[in-house]
């Protein structure tokens, strides 16, 4: 089995981060209660970028370590070990999330 995995073209390895389930006070949130949930994922790494036309490169638009706001479906599953991590095209990444 595959130890690690680097991503071709413009595609981009995320690892999803896991949505707080108490609150800051200690009470237990439902799954219901993530109205203002964001879907959002840290980079793991990226692929070189997308070959234009003319034979260029065109590099993604984000680095490895990033946390970044992802769409709500897509992406494609890969599970390396016990861990699950996300392949997406580099188009699909909607933002990069700043503290």
């Amino acid at each position: 089995m595959a130890k690690r995995l680097i991503p071709l073209f413009d595609r981009i390895l995320v690892q999803k981060i896991a949505q707080k389930t108490v609150s800051s006070g200690g009470v237990l949130l439902p799954e219901s209660a993530g109205a203002s949930k964001l879907n959002s994922g840290k980079v793991i790494g990226i692929g070189p970028g997308k070959v234009s036309k003319n034979g260029n490169v065109i590099p993604v638009c984000v680095k490895e370590g990033d946390t970044v706001l992802l769409p709500e479906y897509g992406g494609t599953s890969v599970k390396l070990g016990e861990e699950e991590f996300y392949l997406f095209h580099d188009d699909d990444i909607l933002g990069i999330l700043k503290d």
